[in-house]
C-alpha cells in the first residue's frame, strides 16, 4: 500500500519538475514567482507594522515608569523606528582632500620634499585628527564588505533582532516561513541545481563532438544560457533586465558591478559569454570544465593569474576572433555588498575594443545575495541562498563605451565605473577593493605624509 502511494504521488511531482524545467528552459515564467514575491512584501510591510507597534508601546510603558518615580533622573528614550537604516546614509560628512586619488601607479611615486623651513601649527592636525576620528565611528571602506542592513526585517533568522519573539503572531509566521523554507523550498532547489550541473556536464560533452563550428557555437551557446537558467530557477531569481537594446551582440568586454558568484548566473540567462577567472576545484571546478568542452572561456592557473602580460595576451587573442562571445569581466575583483562600486582594475580597459557596462542591483529583502567570501565559504553561501527567500534584481544594459583619443586605461575604467554607479544607484568609491583582505597601498600613505608636509611649509 506505501508503495502504492509513493507511485501516485511520484508522477505528479516528476510532472512538477519536468514542467519546471522545461520553462527554465525556454525562459518563460507563468507569474508564480511575481506572486510569491508579491506575497512575501505583504508580509513583510505587515510584520513591519506589528514591530513598530510593539516598540512603541514598549517605549511609552519605559516613559510612563520614569515619570512615575519623581526621584529618577533619566535621559529621554527615542522611538524606535523600524525602518531606519544607517545602511546608505552616512553618520558623518568626510572632506574629499583626505582621500586618495584614484589612480594606479606602478612607478609613479610621491615627490620628495626638499629641506625647507617649516612653522607647525597644531591647528594644522585637526582635519587628520578629525579624519581619524570620524573612521573610527564610520569606517567608509570595511563597512562595504559587510550584509547590507535592512530597514526592516524580513523573517530571516540571520537578520533578525529578536524581532520573531515580538508578538505571537509574528512567531507564528516566522515558524511557518521557517518550515516553508527548509522543508519545500530548498529540497526543491537542490534538486533543480543538481538537474543543471547535470544537464551542463552531459550537454556540452555532446557539444564539444559536433565538427561544424557555426554548429557547435550555436547549441554552445543555447546550453550555456539554459545552464545558468537553470541554476539561477533554483535560487526562485526574479530577474527584470532593461535597456535590452544595449545587451552585448559583439566579441568585447561586458563589465559589471560585482556582488556574488551568482552574478554571472544572472547576466547569462540572457546573454552568451566567454568567462574568465581562476581555475577551482569542488563545485566551482566541475562546472568550469563542463563549460571549457564546448565554449571558448579563459582559465588560469594561479601562477599565470599573476602574470598580467600572459592575461592581457589571452584576453587580446580572444576579442581578436569576431566569432567569440564577448568576455563577461568583474573589475572589481571581489565581491562588494550591493551599495557602492570600488576601484576598477585597468587590465581589461587596455586591451581595446568596445566595453557594454551593465550595472546590476540586488533587493536585499529577500535574500542578502553578497558573498562574504573572508567569512562563509562556498557551500555555506549556497546554503545560505538556497534557503533565502529568493533572489531579486534589476539589471540594466547601458549604451556600448569606448576609449577615447589620449584617454587612460585608469580614466576609462573610472569613466565606466561612474556610468554604472549612476545607472544601479550605486556609490562611486575610489578604494581598491583589495583592502577587504589586505593592507592599504604604501604610496597611499606617502600622499598623505606628502600633503601634510606641505601644509606645513612656510611662505
Amino acid at each position: 500500500m506505501f508503495n502504492g502511494i509513493v507511485d501516485v504521488c511520484w508522477i505528479p511531482f516528476a510532472g512538477f519538475i519536468s514542467f519546471l524545467i522545461i520553462l527554465s528552459a525556454i525562459n518563460k515564467s507563468v507569474g508564480v514567482r511575481k506572486a510569491y514575491v508579491n506575497i512575501l512584501l505583504r508580509i513583510f510591510e505587515y510584520g513591519r507594522a506589528s514591530i513598530e507597534s510593539a516598540s512603541k508601546e514598549n517605549t511609552q510603558s519605559v516613559r510612563e515608569n520614569v515619570t512615575s518615580d519623581q526621584n529618577a533622573s533619566v535621559q529621554p528614550v527615542k522611538d524606535v523606528d523600524a525602518n531606519e537604516s544607517t545602511n546608505g546614509a552616512t553618520l558623518i560628512t568626510r572632506d574629499a582632500v583626505l582621500l586618495p586619488q584614484a589612480q594606479e601607479s606602478g612607478n609613479d611615486k610621491p615627490q620628495t620634499l626638499k629641506k625647507e623651513e617649516f612653522n607647525f601649527d597644531f591647528e594644522n592636525c585637526l582635519d587628520y585628527v578629525k579624519s581619524g576620528v570620524e573612521a573610527i565611528i564610520e569606517d567608509d571602506v570595511t563597512s562595504r564588505f559587510e550584509a547590507e542592513e535592512l530597514k526592516s526585517w524580513n523573517m530571516l533568522t540571520r537578520t533578525n533582532r529578536h524581532y520573531e519573539f515580538i508578538s505571537w503572531k509574528i512567531t507564528l509566521i516566522w515558524m511557518f516561513g521557517f518550515a516553508v523554507r527548509y522543508s519545500i523550498l530548498m529540497p526543491l532547489r537542490v534538486l533543480v541545481c543538481f538537474i543543471g550541473v547535470l544537464f551542463t556536464v552531459i550537454s556540452n560533452t555532446f557539444v564539444a563532438l559536433i565538427p561544424i563550428r557555426f554548429l557547435r557555437t550555436y547549441l554552445a551557446g543555447l546550453c550555456f544560457k539554459i545552464t545558468f537558467r537553470l541554476i539561477s530557477n533554483s535560487l526562485s531569481a526574479l530577474i527584470v533586465f532593461h535597456n535590452k537594446q544595449y545587451k552585448p551582440s559583439t566579441s568585447g568586454f561586458c563589465v559589471a558591478n560585482h556582488t556574488t558568484p551568482l552574478d554571472v548566473a544572472i547576466l547569462s540567462t540572457d546573454c552568451t559569454f566567454s568567462l574568465i577567472g581562476q581555475r577551482h576545484g569542488g563545485f566551482l571546478g566541475v562546472l568550469q570544465r563542463a563549460l571549457a568542452r564546448a565554449s571558448p572561456h579563459i582559465w588560469f592557473e594561479r601562477g599565470e593569474a599573476k602574470d598580467r602580460l600572459i592575461v592581457a595576451e589571452r584576453l587580446k587573442q580572444h576579442v581578436s576572433d569576431p566569432n567569440n562571445p564577448p568576455i563577461l569581466i568583474f573589475p572589481e575583483g571581489t565581491c562588494i555588498n550591493n551599495t557602492s562600486v570600488m576601484q576598477f582594475k585597468k587590465g581589461s580597459f587596455e586591451v581595446g575594443g568596445v566595453i557594454y557596462p551593465v550595472a546590476i542591483k540586488y533587493d536585499p529583502r529577500f535574500g542578502d545575495a553578497f558573498w562574504n567570501s573572508s567569512k562563509y565559504s562556498m557551500m555555506q553561501y549556497l546554503y545560505m541562498m538556497m534557503t533565502s527567500w529568493a533572489i531579486v534584481c534589476d539589471v540594466w544594459y547601458l549604451p556600448p563605451m569606448y576609449r577615447q583619443d589620449g584617454e587612460s586605461a585608469i580614466d576609462f575604467a573610472n569613466r565606466v565605473k561612474g556610468v554604472i554607479a549612476k545607472q544601479g544607484g550605486l556609490v562611486d568609491l575610489v578604494w581598491d577593493g583589495q583592502l577587504k583582505r589586505m593592507k592599504p597601498k604604501k604610496e597611499w600613505k606617502e600622499i598623505q605624509q606628502v600633503e601634510f608636509a606641505n601644509r606645513l611649509k612656510s611662505d
